[in-house]
This record gives structure tokens, C-alpha cells and sequence, in this order.
């Protein structure tokens, strides 16, 4: 499908819808619903096919997240029972139950860091599953002490040092109820905090990492109950550096933003069923390209 086309249909959720999530190559549509279930649909050639019901929460799933091809057909998600599991052929192939409240998040690392998924939860912590032979868990305690309610990987980049020194940075974003952001990052398999961005003044629904499409900087863009939309960005060449940050409101709660593939348009979803699209201009500010309502109609 094209970003002008439109398709629209009836998922046969019995509940209210939390998440839609196309995989790779945009021809399975994934959602998730309070009702605990999640749906598949084949969207390719502007149509849609019922796959299947996978059913295997005890209560509201709020995300899915779809792995890279190269892992196979791997689907994740989380749910309001405290657990999450991950789906090979549409059968469970593990479940990540050791969070002790809601897992309101989750997300799949760059696939260059290999097959591991970041969780969070309204427990306070976050958790990475990772798969080497068999699926390992890694808690991360008092991540948010009043809960996490998203997180986001960043891009990879290729640290500095000798051929035997140099990687692939691991880096990730947590959004939490204590209105901060966290970065994060990995040495020697140890995540501490490296960064800690403050501005909201409620709870942070959404963070969100724009793809690197060969830019000097990184965008990260956050979104919150207090009706505003920061995107920040940080010189790539300086891992902790000062984050610099634009300021975009709305007449209503934001819940999710959501980069372009190609990581230069943002869309916004806000509580009054309107998603914005926003793009950097060549002043350097951002500026509504588009606006679409509940109904498809576009202003």
C-alpha cells in the first residue's frame, strides 16, 4: 500500500483496539485489543484476510511488536496480566512472566544486536530478553519507580576503538510516570542511565528513536498527559552531549508518536482521535504537514 491509500475494515475485536502493527515488509497486520487477543490480517494487494487468533493473555494486551524477517515469523506482546510472550507461527515460543505488575511496553532491538526484545512495566522496571540457543531475561530494577510506560531503541552506531575494541552501541529510551526520560546504555552487559531528559510535567506516554538515515544527529521525540510533544536531538559524535529540544502542543492528552522508515516525518496521535504529521523545515522547525480525523478525512 501507498501512503495515499486507505484501508478500512472491521477487526472483530470485542473491545477497544491498543495497538496496529505492520511487519517488515508491510503485508500482515498484527493488533491487539482489552478483549486479550491479538489478530492477524494479510493487508497485501489493498486488501485485507483474516489469519488467525492467537489467544494467550488473561487480560488487556496493549502492544504488539513484530520481529525482523531475518528471526523468522516472530511476534511479541504485552499485556495488563504481567506477561509477555513471543509467537513463532503463531504459537507461543516463550513467556516472560517475572514482572510483578502490567507490561505496558515493549520493543524489538535493531536486528544487528541480534533476536532481543526490551520490556516495560508499572512495576518500575524494564526487562531484555534475549535469545542465544535458549530465551535468557535480564531485570533492571527501579528503572521508573512509579512505572515505565514506554521505551525505544536508538539506532545503531559503531563505537571507536581498535578492530578488536570496536561494536555496535547499545542504547535505549524509557519514558516513565515520574515525567522523565532515560538513556540508557550497555557496557559489558550491564545497562545504567547515562542521561536523564526532564520537561514533561505529567506522565510520559510515548518515546520514539528516529531511524538514522545518515545524519549527524539523533532525533528522539517524546510525547505526554501534559498535551505536549518534545523532539529532542543530540550530536551523534558526542554520546553525552547536552540534548537540545523543540516544543510542539496540543489541545489534547498525546499518547504515541511514531517516526517515518525514513525517520524524517513524525506522526502524533493525540486523545481527540486526531493524528498529526509533522516535518523539520529548513529553518530547523517543525511544521503540521498533514492532519487526519477519525473518519479518514484529511485537513
Amino acid at each position: 500500500m501507498t501512503a495515499n491509500d486507505q484501508l478500512q475494515f472491521d477487526t472483530q475485536h470485542e473491545d477497544m483496539i491498543h495497538d496496529a502493527q505492520l511487519d517488515y515488509y508491510g503485508k500482515r497486520l498484527a493488533t491487539c485489543s482489552s478483549d486479550g487477543s491479538i489478530r492477524l490480517f494479510d493487508v497485501s494487494d489493498k486488501q485485507q484476510k483474516f489469519i488467525t487468533a492467537l489467544k494467550g493473555h488473561t487480560g488487556p494486551v496493549w502492544q504488539v511488536a513484530w520481529a525482523h524477517p531475518k528471526f523468522g515469523s516472530v511476534l511479541a506482546s504485552c499485556s495488563y496480566d504481567g506477561s509477555v510472550l513471543i509467537w513463532k507461527d503463531n504459537a507461543v515460543i516463550y513467556k516472560h512472566d517475572q514482572h510483578q505488575a502490567s507490561v505496558n511496553a515493549i520493543a524489538w532491538a535493531p536486528h544487528e544486536l541480534g533476536p532481543m526484545l526490551l520490556c516495560g512495566s508499572s512495576d518500575g522496571q524494564i526487562s531484555l530478553l534475549k535469545f542465544n540457543g535458549t530465551w535468557e531475561s535480564q531485570m533492571i530494577r527501579q528503572a521508573h519507580a512509579t512505572g515505565v510506560n514506554a521505551v525505544s531503541w536508538a539506532p545503531v552506531v559503531a563505537t571507536e576503538g581498535n578492530a578488536a575494541q570496536a561494536g555496535l552501541r547499545q542504547q535505549f529510551a524509557t519514558g516513565g510516570c515520574d515525567n522523565q526520560i532515560k538513556i540508557w546504555a550497555e557496557d559489558k552487559q550491564v545497562y545504567s542511565v547515562i542521561q536523564t531528559l526532564d520537561g514533561h510535567s505529567d506522565w510520559v506516554r510515548d518515546v520514539a528513536y528516529a531511524p538514522n538515515i545518515g545524519l549527524p544527529r539523533t532525533y528522539l521525540a517524546s510525547c505526554s498527559q501534559d498535551k505536549q510533544v518534545f523532539i529532542w536531538n543530540q550530536e551523534i559524535s558526542a554520546q553525552n552531549s547536552e540534548w537540545k529540544r523543540q516544543q510542539l502542543s496540543f489541545s489534547d492528552v498525546v499518547w504515541r508518536v511514531s517516526w517515518s522508515m525514513a525517520g524524517n516525518i513524525l506522526a502524533v496521535s493525540c486523545g481527540d482521535n486526531t493524528i498529526s504529521l509533522w516535518k523539520e523545515n529548513i529553518k530547523g522547525e517543525w511544521e503540521c504537514i498533514s492532519k487526519v480525523d477519525e473518519s479518514g478525512s484529511k485537513e
